[in-house]
């Protein structure tokens, strides 16, 4: 087992770490294990409010150089979600470079384990991308701090319910702002990814009464809505597809990040991007771009906090019910948002940023000093 140093990393990977606005992270490790063919990036980005929580992403990079940059922008991204969901935790997340579906394996999840146990509690890893409930049971053999685990192993199960639900009332407090009624009642939804979070997300807004459209990259999991519910969704056959639908009012990304670009925002027909993937902004200046089509964003890292409010409460001792009051409160949370871009002049995405980043300074100011 070994363990690799930032100042190992690649130059353009630093340069992004020390001199640009996606860095100021605290600590990043490169992870390891020959033997079990593990290779992982843990990144933590701030511990100001508390331990960072994020969750571990297990994908087939391109690069190496790819997957500590996704793992550098996503620890971000927690950051500033756990500050706007009051959870008094920090920003981390890890990635484990390769496909899940060919060198996933119980001894590589517990070298991960140990490797997430010696950062003393500094990072409390969950369920991502790749990654599931049976998952975080395994890595839990070797560390403490592992949420997203099964009941049946003191955990909460699948955090993806209670971030379908977050989403969804960040959807009713769009339709709030923007059309004066939370209901999405009548209102056509495209949701882009009906895999872990997504299909759950389907379900709230069939029972809300929504036209509800939907693409994924995988055919079964398309099927399996459809088969559910005959005649009352309706699948396209791509996301260039879903964005150009007609008469779109709210368009749910709900898979990997940078669904929002240079060139599907001057394509979209929705005046509503709400949904649960992360990182939707591929670049800074998309959430300008959005705001002057008229398109009403909110920000994902807001919405889609009900998952990491889930995880979050087996710090403490889980209690569901405890968790969706605290998810529910999205929607307030998601309104405040959009009244303060507005009296600021600023697209929501900003407006949301300068209060997680106000909330974490004044983390930082009360932080113990000790002395040297």
């Amino acid at each position: 087992m070994g363990v690799t140093t930032v100042t190992e990393m690649t130059d353009g990977v630093l340069h992004t770490l020390f001199r640009t606005e996606q860095g100021g992270h605290e600590q990043v490790v490169l992870c390891q294990d020959r033997a079990t063919g593990l290779k992982a990036v843990i990144a933590i980005h701030s511990t100001a409010l508390g331990p960072a929580l994020g969750g571990t992403r297990f994908h087939a990079y391109a690069s190496d150089e790819e997957a500590v940059r996704d793992a550098l922008n996503l620890s971000r991204g927690m950051s500033y979600k756990n500050a706007m969901a009051g959870l008094g935790l920090g920003g981390g997340k890890a990635v484990i470079i390769g496909d899940p579906d060919v060198i996933k394996t119980e001894e590589l999840l517990e070298a991960y384990g140990r490797f997430v146990e010696s950062l003393g509690g500094r990072y409390v890893t969950a369920c991502d991308v790749g990654t599931f409930v049976a998952d975080m049971d395994v890595v839990a053999r070797e560390t403490r701090w592992a949420t997203g685990r099964s009941p049946e192993n003191g955990g909460a199960g699948d955090s993806s319910v209670l971030t379908a639900y977050g989403v969804f009332q960040g959807m009713r407090a769009s339709a709030q702002h923007l059309w004066g009624d939370p209901t999405l009642r009548g209102r056509k939804v495209g949701v882009a990814g009906v895999g872990k979070v997504g299909h759950y997300l389907v379900e709230h807004l069939l029972e809300d009464g929504a036209e509800v459209v939907i693409t994924d990259v995988r055919q079964e999991s398309v099927q399996r809505i459809l088969d559910k519910h005959p005649g009352k969704v309706t699948a396209v056959a791509d996301t260039d597809a879903l964005i150009r639908v007609e008469g779109l009012d709210i368009y749910a990304p709900c898979a990997l990040g940078g669904a929002l670009n240079d060139e599907t925002v001057p394509a979209l027909t929705a005046t509503i991007v709400c949904g649960a993937a992360n990182n939707q902004l591929a670049h800074p200046g998309i959430e300008k771009d959005l705001a002057d089509r008229g398109i009403l964003y909110a920000p994902d890292y807001v919405v889609n906090a009900g998952g990491v409010i889930q995880v979050a409460d087996e710090l403490h001792g889980f209690d569901f019910d405890r968790c969706k009051v605290q998810a529910t409160k999205i929607f307030d949370t998601t309104l405040e948002i959009f009244a303060r871009a507005k009296a600021d002049g600023i697209p929501p995405a900003a407006a949301a940023d300068r209060i997680a980043e106000q909330r974490m300074a004044d983390g930082r100011r009360t932080l113990p000093v000790t002395a040297s």
